[in-house]
């Protein structure tokens, strides 16, 4: 453009020096400045045009980006459809491999099946298998999430001297289940084997659950805790399966103790009223059994249990060999009770008035439960009435108040 205008300006200054020509300086300068006006427009238009470019190579780069987002979308819709036209899978346990070939039982219906495999399988793997019982992987882990997660991790805040009334039966427990895993010698030099399993029974509050928790705080072991409700399922074969996993646990993580607490709820007298869920039921009390004195080693680990039925419980679940100890958690006698009030009271801000022993002189069946129960309700009377110490009125209307509410259970507390 700019060797056009001179060509333009050279022509014109040539014409201006032609014999008989008419154009003037004037008239040259007004061409001039019209080209350069011109010129000027076209640097705005290109100036214009170079920013709509920036603006639309910003929106195309935008279009590219949404673009990618839109085409992850599209494939992770497209997998979801993918997925959702796929037939389940199955989960099956491996019980035994061969040569190319696995027996695997599967899960819910309790089928064993013999299929073909080229993977590298163990006896006790879960995998996942198809319609056509085709092993699709093999499943992290073989031990039930469940099982893991009954592992005692925190210990827990309870020593022997919070549990009161009870020496003779914490004595007991502690040459049951603690003696056996910190002086083994001892047992041996003797000749004996030593205990395996204790159970411990009694009406509910007298502290079986806290003797335990006691046990879990001293003992240099693993502490493992399930309910028997834990291991009561809808589907065949799972409850016998997470005993398995748990006891499985327990050796894995040896020395190990083991508390099953309410195990009334699955270890009752066998039964069979023609449903599935008591067919099941029996299936799971009867892996506990072979799992508390089956022919494999249980190694070092000791099993205690709790129930506030004893009377429901099968008699092969009492037998010597899996709880060779039975022991009575009684309620408090006098003095356990004059113990157990000294316990929950050491912390408490307490009136010169109060007497403990006429407490647990007039607290005659209650048991350790009960007068924790008594001495909070004590305690929050005082918070009540805005006083910064407990007095003996306060007892008297903790006692009263909830004698009153045992009158419609005669059998509840202080019966």
């Amino acid at each position: 453009m700019s060797e056009k205008l001179l060509f333009i300006v050279m022509t014109d200054t040539a014409e201006v020096g032609l014999p008989g020509t008419s154009r003037t300086t004037d008239q040259i300068d007004s061409s001039v400045s019209d080209l350069m006006n011109t010129i000027a427009a076209l640097h705005n238009q290109i100036a214009t045009l170079r920013m709509q470019n920036s603006e639309i190579q910003a929106r195309l780069l935008d279009a590219v980006v949404a673009n990618e987002s839109l085409q992850k979308q599209v494939l992770a819709l497209n997998k979801r459809i993918e997925d959702s036209i796929k037939p389940p899978l199955f989960i099956a346990s491996v019980l035994e491999v061969r040569d190319g070939e696995a027996l695997i039982r599967q899960h819910g219906n309790n089928q064993e099946w013999l299929v073909e495999c080229d993977k590298q399988l163990e006896v006790g793997m879960r995998v996942a298998v198809n319609n056509d019982l085709a092993i699709i992987r093999i499943l992290k882990g073989t031990l039930d999430e469940r099982a893991l997660i009954m592992e005692l991790i925190d210990t827990p805040d309870v020593d022997y001297q919070m549990v009161g009334g009870l020496e003779k039966q914490i004595q007991e427990v502690r040459e049951t289940v603690e003696l056996p895993l910190t002086s083994p010698e001892v047992f041996k030099n003797i000749g004996i084997e030593p205990p395996r399993g204790v159970l411990l029974y009694g009406q509910p509050g007298t502290g079986k659950t806290l003797l335990a928790k006691a046990v879990a705080h001293h003992a240099d072991a693993t502490f493992i805790k399930m309910s028997g409700s834990e291991l009561v399922h809808k589907f065949i074969g799972e409850g016998a399966r997470l005993v398995r996993d748990v006891f499985q646990l327990a050796r894995e993580k040896s020395p190990t103790i083991l508390f099953v607490d309410e195990i009334d709820a699955v270890g009752g007298r066998r039964t069979h009223d023609g449903t599935v869920g008591s067919a099941e039921v029996n299936r799971t009390m009867t892996q506990i059994l072979t799992e508390l004195d089956g022919f494999r080693e249980r190694g070092d680990v000791r099993v205690m249990a709790a129930t506030n039925r004893i009377d429901l419980l099968d008699p092969a679940l009492l037998r010597p060999g899996r709880f060779d100890r039975v022991i009575q958690i009684p309620a408090p006698d006098e003095a356990g009770r004059m113990q157990i009030l000294g316990i929950h009271t050491k912390n408490m801000s307490l009136a010169g008035d109060v007497d403990l022993q006429s407490l647990a002189a007039t607290t005659d069946g209650a048991t350790g439960a009960d007068l924790k129960i008594m001495v909070t309700e004590a305690g929050m009377n005082a918070v009540r009435e805005k006083r910064s110490a407990v007095s003996m009125d306060d007892f008297r209307y903790a006692l009263a108040k909830l004698r009153k509410g045992e009158e419609s259970e005669p059998h509840g507390m202080f019966a």
